[in-house]
């Protein structure tokens, strides 16, 4: 779930933001012009692109301990640090290149979060050859409908934080040799690239983004 902590003007029992459009919208975006943008043309829409998970799930884990608009305010400038999450590349990254990054103010600087990047990259070729795409392997622990809440209120969005799905995936994961890669990192990941569809009940973006999930064609594993 991106920044709880920015809520304003949204309505205190449906958590949702009416806009200038007239359209209604999660609350969490605060109605800022970049959150707002987020809101309604990535968060939450299928990806199944390898690149933009890495990216995804990469940037969650810069996220961690730090606020969501940080990182999002900042993302070229890891675009541009990180060779736009080709993880090709960056599996061949070395020392020089940690140091590169440190020395980036446009980014998070922090060492152990930089070298998770690359060992995340080594990983991720590694799943690429097992499974033939990473979309496959981590749209292979979708949560399945019956898991999911009936009903996506306010007072229920701000209870998820972690699934059974969440912590499977973070596992494994971690059995592999991931870092930076918790239950919770792991469910704003899955939320973000739309193996959930987290807009509330009455946003703009929900039903769309529910005809896009299930328009979708899951990745195989091959």
């Amino acid at each position: 779930m991106p920044d709880q902590s920015i809520r304003r003007s949204h309505d205190p029992v449906t958590g949702l933001i009416p806009g200038a459009d007239g359209k209604a919208r999660c609350w969490w975006h605060g109605d800022l012009d970049d959150y707002r943008a987020y809101h309604d043309t990535e968060w939450g829409w299928p990806v199944s692109d390898d690149r933009r998970l890495f990216e995804k799930i990469c940037l969650e884990g810069f996220q961690s301990g730090l606020s969501w608009l940080t990182i999002l305010r900042k993302r070229e400038s890891f675009r541009a640090a990180f060779d736009g999450f080709d993880f090709e590349k960056i599996a061949r990254y070395t020392e020089q290149d940690v140091e590169r990054c440190l020395a980036d103010a446009g980014i998070v600087r922090h060492r152990r979060k930089i070298e998770s990047t690359i060992n995340n990259a080594q990983r991720a070729l590694e799943l690429q050859a097992e499974f033939g795409s990473l979309a496959a392997y981590v749209w292979g622990f979708e949560p399945t409908p019956e898991t999911r809440p009936q009903i996506l209120s306010f007072d229920v969005a701000r209870t998820l934080g972690q699934t059974d799905e969440s912590k499977a995936l973070s596992k494994d994961l971690k059995k592999r040799g991931w870092s930076f890669v918790g239950p919770t990192t792991i469910y704003a990941f899955m939320q973000s690239m739309g193996m959930v569809n987290d807009h509330l009940e009455g946003c703009c973006c929900r039903q769309p983004v529910e005809e896009a999930r299930n328009a979708f064609q899951r990745p195989g594993r091959g």
